[in-house]
């Protein structure tokens, strides 16, 4: 069986035990870097690990971390981002659900690293169950003396505290999160400074993912090789959790080894496509990202490789469509959701993405016109100047419909209507 680092906790139904992950080996890899390990020795162990965000973007998170500087006065914080509503993506509900220690113990690690003595955990108001396994966790870790003052013993004082957002895709944005915990509007801020210098409250702050913060403390205990060699290929680093949707046998969130191609996930964990149905298209890595096709199959699921071949891994959440599937009708109802969560901040998203969908609605109503799509490769174009990267995330379908499905925008086109509409 394949080797599970965030989901080796895992219980049948139900949330993991404090006891049972502690026997497991939870809060080894606390002990040992307040014990062994200044914070630089733990960030470079994260950088060595060759770990990147698991959020999206793919950043690396210690080179991350070592953008905070060590010098300025007054307190600096963590952001543990749970906002997650990115359409096709359930892991971190998935992960919280199952064993909310791992993120525990992760984001005692990361604060230790760079200087936090206070954290959040900024959570959507939809992920109840996940809401209320967290805060079981931060209360048990209270009480067992993991979270709170002179941790194990030592001189590390760290305290996490559990936000429960109003919930709009916008606060995935790390910026108008940060907004949205003060008590302001949901809006970008605008960059630089950026929030490693200027953050939460002025301060110097850390944005990272559930699941990023989630692999710290298996990178700890383990060592920087280890986590490495978890790839299936040599330039990858680690575990991946992928959540499968759409038309396959099995829509599933599982944990895989980065550098995986996508026909040995298609095939494997989705268990092929529903009965009589054949593959046309995905998105590898949530609503945001371009298609891919049958000529993508053996791309192995990595950040780099995937980005080669015209897409993005984004969050890993794989969406996949039949062969009966209107890729017009699919990338309409994907910008409908932008155009809808854009918080009007600036002209190009607030204006472009209303257009965009009223310019793909004529298309799949058999109103569009072949100067249609000059039209939207334009504003693939244009909306990249967007404040923050809602729009051209936005504009990732719509790029991925006009670079690999021409053809049938045509067939809308010359028909007058939508060729698959009535099948």
């Amino acid at each position: 069986m394949m080797e599970q680092v965030l989901f080796r906790h895992n219980r049948p139904g139900r949330m993991v035990t404090f006891a049972e992950y502690c026997d497991e080996g939870g809060f080894n890899a606390l002990g040992k870097a307040l014990r062994e390990m200044s914070p630089a020795d733990v960030q470079q162990m994260v950088i060595d690990s060759g770990l990147r965000g698991r959020g999206g973007a793919g950043f690396p998170t210690g080179k991350k971390w070592s953008f905070v500087p060590r010098d300025l006065p007054g307190p600096r914080w963590l952001i543990c981002n749970c906002d997650e509503m990115e359409p096709g993506t359930y892991k971190d509900r998935a992960l919280l659900e199952a064993n909310p220690w791992s993120l525990v113990e992760g984001m005692l690690l990361a604060c230790y690293a760079i200087g936090v003595r206070h954290a959040f955990v900024f959570i959507r108001r939809g992920y109840a169950t996940a809401a209320a396994n967290l805060s079981i966790a931060l209360r048990e870790a209270r009480e067992a003396g993991l979270v709170g003052e002179n941790i194990l013993g030592s001189s590390f004082s760290c305290d996490i505290d559990l936000h429960i957002s109003a919930g709009r895709y916008i606060c995935g944005e790390e910026t108008a999160l940060m907004n949205a915990l003060e008590g302001r509007r949901a809006n970008p801020r605008s960059k630089p400074p950026f929030p490693a210098v200027k953050g939460l409250w002025g301060g110097p702050t850390v944005v990272n993912n559930v699941e990023t913060l989630a692999n710290i403390p298996y990178i700890i205990a383990n060592g920087p090789a280890w986590f490495k060699g978890l790839a299936a290929i040599p330039e990858a680093a680690g575990m991946k959790l992928f959540c499968i949707s759409g038309h396959v046998r099995n829509t599933v969130c599982v944990e895989l080894p980065l550098g995986m191609t996508l026909d040995e996930v298609l095939d494997g964990p989705a268990g092929g496509m529903r009965p009589g149905k054949t593959f046309k298209a995905c998105m590898p890595g949530g609503a945001s990202t371009p298609f891919l096709t049958n000529d993508h199959r053996g791309v192995a699921l990595d950040f780099d490789t995937v980005a080669k071949a015209g897409s993005r891994l984004g969050t890993g959440g794989i969406v996949v469509f039949d062969e009966e599937t209107c890729m017009v009708g699919a990338t309409l109802n994907l910008v409908k959701f932008y155009a809808r969560e854009s918080c009007g901040w600036c002209t190009p998203c607030r204006e472009g993405l209303p257009f965009v969908v009223d310019v793909l609605t004529r298309l799949e109503m058999g109103e569009g016109e072949s100067e249609d799509m000059d039209i939207l490769r334009e504003h693939v174009k244009y909306l990249n100047y967007a404040f923050c990267a809602l729009a051209p995330g936005a504009m990732g379908p719509v790029e991925g419909l006009l670079r690999l499905f021409e053809d049938e925008i045509r067939e809308h086109i010359r028909r007058k209507k939508c060729p698959f509409r009535g099948k």
